[in-house]
């Protein structure tokens, strides 16, 4: 009898365990599906947004390559993508899609320009109110400054000053981003904003705070707009801005590696977003065709 009654507590616990086991089993398996369907959502909510990197733009042949390329192939993009239905979005799109759930237009493309050189605002401006097209412009804040005062407007060399600025950005076509107030320089073991090998991260990241907060401060002052995003000078980043910026409210940084970006409801999706260098090499048609992804 004891040992019948032993067997039956064995039996028992034995069958107690293996139903632990299936509601242990039953709960894992849910919270698997649950974070599948999570993935699998956010995944559907992917959109590629291929990101172009322009600088200079001039007529003569001479001054044109890697960096600069004539008006009439800018002129050829913008066609190229509007007759194949791609349509320019700005940062402020990204930022609306991530953040409070506004859908992106079909085959979004990002038209962007950096330094701030005035045949920008000579060349491109123009084209972009003819192609009703958009690009996100980051200039750098010390030469806009510099070329406010002095008044220069040489095609060549020149960059935009604030009034250029405040005209591009009232047309709704300009979309203006920090690239820094005087950081876009190689000078004492620095390139651009990166941290020298040398100091300390205290003191890099200090002298990142001071620098773009005056660049910040500086477009608030003179156009009552705070830039969201930091295009990174040259590129170059260092791991311990990151953390700067993000306390600063940069909601986005722009890098130069070439590749498509995939942007999904996670905010972090939005820090280190890829661009493809336009250089004066290749039509439009063999430009794009490489880089952008298929039509919807």
């Amino acid at each position: 009898m004891f040992c019948t009654i032993k067997i039956r507590r064995a039996l028992a616990g034995i069958l107690g365990a293996a139903a632990a086991i299936v509601v242990t089993a039953g709960i894992s398996i849910g919270i698997l599906a649950a974070i599948q369907v999570d993935a699998s959502v956010e995944q559907a909510e992917a959109v590629q947004v291929p990101i172009i990197m322009y600088h200079g733009l001039l007529k003569e042949e001479k001054k044109q390559g890697r960096y600069v390329i004539s008006p009439d192939l800018f002129e050829q993009d913008l066609k190229y993508l509007q007759e194949n239905g791609y349509t320019t979005i700005v940062m402020a799109d990204l930022l609306e899609y991530v953040y409070n759930g506004k859908d992106l237009p079909v085959n979004p493309v990002m038209i962007t320009f950096d330094d701030g050189y005035y045949n920008n605002y000579l060349y491109a401006y123009p084209l972009l109110k003819q192609y009703n097209s958009r690009m996100v412009l980051s200039p750098i804040g010390r030469y806009i400054d510099e070329y406010t005062q002095n008044g220069d407007t040489n095609p060549n060399y020149a960059q935009c000053n604030w009034d250029a600025i405040r005209e591009m950005m009232d047309s709704g076509l300009v979309e203006i981003q920090n690239h820094s107030y005087n950081l876009h320089s190689v000078d004492q073991g620095r390139k651009g904003a990166k941290k020298k090998v040398v100091e300390s991260v205290a003191e890099y990241q200090s002298l990142l705070e001071e620098d773009l907060a005056k660049m910040q401060r500086r477009m608030e002052e003179e156009t009552g707009y705070i830039p969201t995003t930091f295009t990174y000078p040259f590129g170059a980043v260092s791991k311990e801005s990151l953390p700067v910026l993000k306390e600063m409210g940069f909601r986005a940084t722009l890098v130069c590696e070439s590749r498509v970006n995939q942007i999904t409801r996670d905010p972090e999706c939005l820090y280190g977003l890829g661009r493809y260098l336009r250089t004066n090499q290749g039509s439009s048609e063999v430009f794009f065709k490489k880089i952008l992804p298929k039509k919807e």
